[in-house]
Formats: C-alpha cells, sequence, structure tokens
C-alpha cells in the first residue's frame, strides 16, 4: 500500500488546529484522517520552519502570564471592603472621631 502524500497547506492547516485554534490533539488525527505520529512530525517540522517566532512566542506566554497575575491582583483588590475617607473602615468610626 502507498503512503499518502499531503500538501503543505494540509500539514499547516492540521497543526494550526492545535497550536492556534484549540482542537484536542486526539481529535484532529481522527477527523483528517491521518495518525498522531504524522501530526507531531509535522509539528516539529513546521516548528523548526518557524524558529525565528519562538522569541515571538516566548514574549507573549510571558506577557500572557502578566497579565494573568496582574488580572488576579486586580480582582482581589475589587474585593476588599471599600474604606471611608479616613482610611478607616464604616466601623472604625465613632463620634468623638467626627468632632
Amino acid at each position: 500500500m502507498r503512503k499518502p502524500n499531503f500538501g503543505d497547506e494540509f500539514k499547516h492547516d492540521a497543526v494550526a488546529r492545535i497550536t492556534e485554534r484549540g482542537y484536542r490533539v486526539a481529535e484532529v488525527p481522527q477527523r483528517l484522517g491521518v495518525s498522531q505520529y504524522s501530526l507531531f512530525a509535522w509539528k516539529r517540522q513546521i516548528g523548526s520552519q518557524l524558529s525565528g517566532d519562538a522569541g515571538k512566542d516566548a514574549e507573549i506566554r510571558q506577557l500572557k502570564g502578566e497579565l494573568a497575575r496582574v488580572i488576579e491582583e486586580r480582582d482581589i483588590l475589587k474585593k476588599r471592603p471599600r474604606l471611608r475617607q479616613g482610611g478607616l473602615p464604616s466601623s472604625a468610626l465613632t463620634i468623638s472621631s467626627i468632632r
């Protein structure tokens, strides 16, 4: 039996389904009729061709991590009880502090 010959566009699309579109790895080979081995080989091949983008990818991953951290900090600050003008919580205000 002869081995099928897939074009470069097909290979790029298959790899993009995993890396960019978020499809599960087990799902893509079944839908496209290829083996997981072929898919991973194409991913390695295409990854080595695009090695110039590796620096950009690393920076994007770093920035996404930093963004997630900042969002988490913001959400924590949103949950804090609000303070009144004097910097004291409302329960700490007394009549003597108002005079």
